[in-house]
């Protein structure tokens, strides 16, 4: 049986299964969706204008109190506090909480921007300012605008998404420079693998594009590399795009 066809040329079916996507929403109420956008930026830059000097801490969200990669982001998380950071994360569970709450019981500033999603995300309790974004692409923006340095931990493709989207930025002169730190050699090392053995050999990437990150696997280290980078005036975050 054929399922109905209407004028827009699209089956019932299909018009309904295009709203599962919360992207989609854009095709229906354009105009009117750029003022909730706006507002979402002129909130978040409100909220986050005062802060300190920061880092930003990515990894994965599945990470547990008990496992290393949690206990070393919530020690670099300390460490960074005692230098004048704050740290900001996605204000949710794993690394994100771990730094939050290295951060916080530092006696830091320790920022959430958390995200609304269709399987609520709950902010971890460790937050002394939470911001919350219902668009990936607001909360991407406040990451980098508001860092100095960017900590990537071991996750998954949220994780490499943000690296990705950091070294892009670098490399196309979109941003300022600053330190992207890989955290553990071992958990990184194939990525790494893969970028010298096809990116580069197949003339993707470059020798020098190498030097848009670091790796570290000592806590210390990640604390040097961003402690001996810290920008002056003219490299601050406001100054940033």
């Amino acid at each position: 049986m054929k399922k109905k066809q209407e004028k827009s040329g699209l089956t019932t079916y299909q018009k309904n299964a295009r709203k599962q996507y919360l992207i989609d929403d854009f095709t229906t109420q354009d105009p009117w969706r750029i003022f909730r956008i706006m507002a979402e930026f002129v909130e978040g830059f409100e909220d986050l204008a005062n802060l300190p000097p920061a880092v930003s801490i990515f990894g994965s969200a599945r990470a547990r109190p008990e496992d290393d990669d949690y206990q070393k982001a919530e020690t670099i998380a300390r460490l960074l506090v005692q230098e004048g950071y704050c740290l900001i994360t996605g204000g949710g569970p794993g690394i994100m909480e771990a730094a939050n709450k290295g951060a916080k019981e530092a006696g830091g500033e320790s920022v959430g921007i958390n995200i609304e999603l269709p399987m609520e995300q709950k902010p971890n309790p460790y937050t002394t300012k939470l911001v919350s974004c219902r668009y990936f692409f607001v909360r991407k923006v406040m990451f980098v605008k508001y860092a100095q340095a960017f900590i990537i931990m071991p996750g998954g493709f949220g994780t490499l998404d943000e690296f990705s989207e950091a070294i892009t930025l670098i490399q196309t002169n979109k941003i300022l420079p600053f330190p992207v730190i890989l955290f553990d050699s071992t958990f990184w090392g194939g990525l790494i693998d893969w970028m010298k053995n096809v990116l580069l050999k197949q003339n993707k990437i470059t020798k020098e594009d190498f030097a848009l990150f670091h790796v570290a696997d000592d806590v210390h280290e990640v604390v040097r590399i961003i402690s001996s980078s810290r920008p002056g005036p003219a490299s601050m975050p406001s100054s940033r795009f």
